[in-house]
């Protein structure tokens, strides 16, 4: 890292897709509520997306102030690269497939363990689904360590900066596919890439389709590794968390989960019971009957009530 200008992208000529995307951002919002209207079905609430929007800006300011942190890293790892992968078009689709498959393992860690759930459940809180719900980022995410995972492709020999830049092009492609005003897509769409469809099912908190797809911009690998499920127009999704926090405060969706990690780790009664709090699935219990996804899915296949939250 030699300065400032060094960072990110722009350093071998790439743009910042986010920035470039700014506009469109604004344009298909606009879109969606005008198209929400027409069909009757609102979308928005005004406290719930001035909440997202709250959610957006802080991780961007949390972002700048990580910058640095995460280049050192990325290039630290990068000295001792295995192979040295020219900056090529070939290149850049060979890192399409592998950052997006470090996205599918980062969305399915930060689901399926509690502390990394803590930094990413903000982004599900709320019980509306809409583009606004895209922009309510994490705030606690880079303190958690989710950005070491993509060291990894920094060691394959990728260059860092086309790293950063295929980060920007997940996280555009990813805005469009929060919304309801989609149904389906063409089959073979459906079949290889992420849509409104499958991430409402990501999204949705009934029991089938709790933690399932994780995917970014495929959803090959929800499918390769067991964790698809296809949306049931039979069965609507229920939009939030297993246990709302009914509440509009940023402070409060940021750090909610933490709260109740420090309360758990301070009645625990052993290591064993810290580090179930800590690293366990969210909702885990001691005694085994905490309302785990697994749980809740077990219950619904049995016919059973579901486990209270």
């Amino acid at each position: 890292m030699t300065g400032p200008e060094s960072m990110g992208p722009a350093s071998i000529g790439l743009p910042d897709p986010v920035i470039l995307a700014i506009p469109a951002f604004v344009g298909l919002a606009v879109l969606e509520v005008l198209v929400a209207r027409w069909r009757r079905h609102p979308a928005y609430e005004l406290k719930d997306t001035a909440a997202s929007l709250t959610m957006g800006l802080v991780n961007l300011v949390q972002a700048v102030l990580f910058a640095g942190l995460i280049w050192s890293g990325l290039q630290a790892a990068y000295q001792w690269r295995l192979f040295d992968l020219p900056l090529t078009v070939w290149t850049w689709l060979a890192l399409l497939f592998a950052e997006d498959f470090v996205y599918y393992w980062f969305h399915r860690l930060s689901h399926r363990h509690r502390l990394w759930w803590a930094a990413h459940v903000n982004h599900h809180s709320s019980q509306h689904y809409n583009l606004s719900t895209a922009l309510r980022q994490h705030w606690t995410g880079n303190f958690a360590g989710i950005w070491l995972l993509w060291l990894p492709l920094a060691l394959l020999g990728f260059p860092p900066a086309l790293i950063v830049f295929q980060q920007g092009v997940s996280l555009v492609y990813q805005f469009w596919i929060h919304t309801e005003q989609i149904r389906r897509l063409p089959r073979w769409f459906e079949a290889v890439f992420n849509t409104p469809s499958h991430h409402r099912v990501h999204h949705a908190t009934n029991p089938r389709y709790l933690d399932r797809n994780y995917a970014g911009i495929f959803i090959i690998w929800d499918r390769l590794f067991g964790s698809f499920e296809a949306e049931d127009d039979a069965e609507p999704c229920r939009y939030g968390i297993v246990k709302n926090i009914g509440s509009f405060n940023p402070l409060r969706i940021a750090f909610h989960e933490w709260v109740g990690i420090v309360r758990d780790l301070r009645r625990a009664r052993s290591w064993r019971e810290a580090a179930g709090y800590l690293f366990g699935p969210p909702g885990w219990l001691p005694d085994g009957s905490g309302p785990t996804s697994d749980r809740l899915r077990a219950d619904w296949l049995a016919g059973r009530k579901p486990t209270a939250g």
